[in-house]
C-alpha cells in the first residue's frame, strides 16, 4: 500500500526516534535521551521495569558503578495507524561483567517492540518491551572458562538465559518471563500491539 507524505514523514520521525535512543542511552546523553519518552512512557528490560525516567535513573546508577551494557541497532518496520504506532528494531545487547571469576561478554539477540503515540506533533515512547530470541556468553579472554552454576542457568528462558545469569550474579534481580522468539508471552505481546494500532490502551 503506498504510504501519503504525512506517513512516510511520521516513519521517518519514528525511525530517528530509535537509532537516538541507542546512540543516546549508550554514550550516557541522558537529557536528550528522555526526549525520546513519553512522560508516562515505560521500558521493560531483564533487569529493570519503570517508567523512562526511573530506567534513566537507574541506568545512571549502574553507570557510576562501572555496568556495562551497549545495543547495536538492524532492521527496523513500522505499522502506523494514525497517531499510534508499533515498530519492531532488530537489535543486540551486549553485557560485559565478571562471570564466576572470568570476564566475560553476553551478547543477546532479538527485538525492541515499541508502542509509540504521536502527541501534540511529537512522537514518543509508551512502552518498549525488548524481545529475547538468543544469547550467547565469551569470555574476553581466550582459553579463560568460567564454571557456570548449571542449575541456576537452566531457571532462565533460554532466550536470555546467559543475559540473566550475568545480571543475577552482579545483583540484580531478573524478570523470568519475558517474551522470546517463540511461546505465549510474545504471542500476547503481538496481541497487545494489535489492540493498540485499533485504539485501546496499552
Amino acid at each position: 500500500m503506498t504510504k501519503t507524505a504525512a506517513e512516510i514523514e511520521d516513519d521517518r520521525q519514528i525511525r530517528e526516534l530509535l537509532q537516538n535512543w541507542a546512540i543516546w542511552r549508550d554514550a550516557g546523553d541522558w537529557e536528550r535521551f528522555r526526549s525520546v519518552w513519553h512522560p508516562d512512557g515505560r521500558m521493560m528490560a531483564t533487569w529493570t521495569q519503570g517508567t523512562g525516567d526511573e530506567f534513566i535513573e537507574i541506568s545512571k546508577a549502574a553507570w557510576a558503578k562501572g555496568v556495562n551494557i551497549l545495543h547495536f541497532l538492524g532492521g527496523i518496520s513500522v505499522d502506523l495507524a494514525g497517531s499510534r504506532a508499533i515498530a519492531q528494531t532488530k537489535m543486540t545487547i551486549s553485557q560485559r561483567a565478571e562471570v564466576e571469576g572470568v570476564l566475560c561478554d553476553v551478547l543477546c539477540t532479538g527485538r525492541f517492540y515499541d508502542f509509540l503515540e504521536k502527541r501534540q506533533g511529537k512522537w514518543g515512547i509508551v512502552l518498549r518491551q525488548p524481545i529475547y530470541e538468543k544469547d550467547r556468553m565469551d569470555p574476553v579472554t581466550p582459553g579463560a572458562v568460567p564454571a557456570l552454576d548449571d542449575v541456576l542457568l537452566e531457571q532462565f528462558p533460554v532466550g536470555y538465559r546467559h543475559l540473566a545469569y550475568l545480571q543475577t550474579r552482579i545483583g540484580y534481580t531478573v524478570k523470568r518471563d519475558m517474551p522470546g522468539l517463540k511461546g505465549p508471552e510474545v504471542e500476547a505481546l503481538y496481541a497487545r500491539g494489535a489492540a493498540w494500532l485499533k485504539g485501546e490502551p496499552v
